[in-house]
């Protein structure tokens, strides 16, 4: 099978290899480090040829999400080794999760339900001074008397807003998601801009996803690449769609 023309996944050719690299060892590797039994990518002629040089074979890379995509959607008698497109894989791994999201929305937004629900679920795990010292980690003004609730509104604005803020606060999340989910981090994630607020989001986020994952009857092993690489590809478009503002910060920090 080829890589089937993907809106969800085109911008993956436009990632630098060092950027595809948590991606790629989700797809071949379980959480213990072993190789995945049912995965593909490893034997294709390109990731031979050119690993670890991933963006010489990024079609190859999407293609796998498609494919483990096609195992995890529920008619697999009809879908079983056919590749779907990403955002039929989103809305699924959505609805495991419990994500209220409309089908109807971009991507983009669909990713940022996922990510806020994620987030939503640390908050009620964190106690108010956490909730206190992540607001002041991300700069909120005014966050003294907010709840749970009340930033999820705020965190949703950032999200809507683009820039650094939006980026800086994806990476926290995927970043302290992975940990739970793989047992590392994001390979990315050194900037000592937000190292501490990853620290405050860590154990909450942990036990979120760890309380989400025991609850999830997985009928198929597939949905353990899925579920992580969903949110990967989440915060890799994020990472995408700010580099600007990224660069802009990082310059700043010279």
């Amino acid at each position: 099978m080829a890589y089937r023309d993907d809106a969800g996944l085109n911008f993956l050719g436009t990632l630098s290899s060092e950027e595809l690299n948590d991606l790629v060892n989700i797809l071949i590797y379980d959480k213990g480090g072993d190789k995945r039994l049912t995965e593909n990518l490893t034997f294709s002629d390109n990731y031979k040829k050119y690993k670890p040089n991933h963006k010489m074979y990024w079609k190859e890379i999407a293609e796998e999400i498609q494919l483990f995509g096609g195992n995890t959607i529920v008619n697999l008698l009809f879908r079983f080794n056919k590749g779907v497109e990403y955002k039929e894989i989103l809305c699924d791994v959505c609805n495991k999760l419990k994500v209220n999201y409309s089908k109807y929305a971009p991507i983009d937004m669909i990713e940022n339900c996922l990510l806020q629900k994620i987030l939503y679920d640390a908050l009620k795990n964190m106690t108010p001074d956490q909730i206190k010292e992540l607001g002041v980690e991300l700069g909120i003004d005014n966050f003294n008397n907010l709840n749970a609730q009340a930033l999820i509104g705020v965190f949703q604005t950032i999200f809507q807003a683009g820039g650094f803020a939006s980026y800086k606060l994806t990476l926290v999340i995927v970043n302290a998601t992975m940990k739970a989910l793989t047992g590392k981090g994001l390979q990315l994630a050194t900037n000592a801009t937000i190292t501490k607020t990853m620290s405050i989001l860590t154990g909450p986020i942990g036990w979120a996803i760890t309380g989400i994952w025991t609850a999830i009857d997985i009928a198929s092993p597939a949905y353990r690449v899925t579920i992580p690489a969903v949110i990967q590809v989440a915060y890799l478009r994020k990472l995408s769609q700010n580099r600007d503002a990224i660069k802009q910060l990082e310059n700043l920090n010279l």
